[in-house]
C-alpha cells in the first residue's frame, strides 16, 4: 500500500523577511492540506532551511526540532542593537582599531564548546505565558533566564571589519543573534548579526531544499 501523498517532509528555502508561520500559511494554500507544521523556528531577517512536515509526519517535528543546526552568517562589531539584530536600529559606531584577528579568533574559541547562553528578549520565548518580543516592544524590562547549549563549531571563515563571517554547528535552542552579542561583549565593542542562512538540519541540507516560487510551480503543472 503506497502511503498518503499528504505525509510529507518539505524542505523550503525560507526567503529574507518571511516569518515561519508565513511560510506554513502559504504552503497550506498551495497544496491545500490543512495539518502542517514547521520544525524550528527563523526569524524573520534569516534565511535557508526550513523543514515542513505534512499530515502524519507533523509527528515527527520535535524529531526534527531536536537535531543539530549549522549556519553560516555575517556579524558587525562595533555597534549594537537591542534585539541583537537589524530588527531593530544599531548604536552610534565605536573605535574598533584595538581589535585583532587574533582576538576575535580567541572570542570564538570562548564560546565554543558547552555555554550557558541568554536568549534575545526579541525571540518567542515565553515569559508568564506572554512572548518575549512583545514584552520587549511594550518596553518592559524582562530578563530571561540562561540556558545551556552546544556550540560544536564556531568558525571564522572571513574578517573584513567591521564585519566578520562566520560558520556555527550547534544544538537545538541555540541563538545565533546571542552569539554575535557575546562576541561583541568578548571583543569589549559591542557586535550584531547582520546576517543569517541555516544550512544544514541533521541530514537535510539546504542545497536540496525548494523555493516557494519552485513548490507553487510544481503543484500548479
Amino acid at each position: 500500500m503506497e502511503p498518503d501523498s499528504t505525509d510529507k517532509v518539505l524542505l523550503i528555502n525560507k526567503p529574507l523577511r518571511w516569518t515561519s508561520f508565513d511560510v506554513v500559511k502559504k504552503l497550506r494554500g498551495i497544496l491545500k492540506i490543512k495539518k502542517i507544521g514547521h520544525a524550528g523556528t527563523l526569524d524573520p531577517l534569516a534565511t535557508g532551511l526550513l523543514i515542513l512536515c505534512t499530515g502524519k509526519m507533523t509527528k515527527r517535528i520535535e524529531e526534527f526540532q531536536a537535531q543539530e543546526k549549522e549556519y553560516t552568517g555575517k556579524m558587525i562589531i562595533g555597534q549594537t542593537t537591542p534585539s541583537y539584530d537589524l530588527e531593530t536600529t544599531p548604536t552610534p559606531a565605536l573605535d574598533i582599531s584595538g581589535v585583532t584577528e587574533e582576538m576575535i579568533h580567541q572570542a570564538a574559541s570562548q564560546l565554543t564548546g558547552v555555554i550557558e547562553q541568554i536568549p534575545p528578549l526579541h525571540s518567542a520565548i515565553k515569559v508568564d505565558g506572554k512572548r518575549a518580543y512583545k514584552l520587549a516592544r511594550a518596553g518592559e524590562d524582562t530578563q530571561l533566564k540562561a540556558r545551556e547549549v552546544t556550540v560544536s563549531v564556531f568558525q571564522i571563515t572571513r574578517i573584513n571589519l567591521p564585519e566578520i563571517e562566520f560558520r556555527i554547528v550547534c544544538s537545538k535552542g541555540t541563538y545565533i543573534r546571542s552569539l554575535a552579542r557575546d562576541m561583541g561583549e568578548a571583543l569589549g565593542v559591542g557586535a550584531y548579526l547582520s546576517e543569517l542562512c541555516r544550512t544544514r538540519i541533521g541530514d537535510f541540507l539546504l542545497e536540496d531544499a525548494q523555493t516557494l516560487e519552485q513548490l507553487s510551480h510544481e503543484n500548479l503543472s
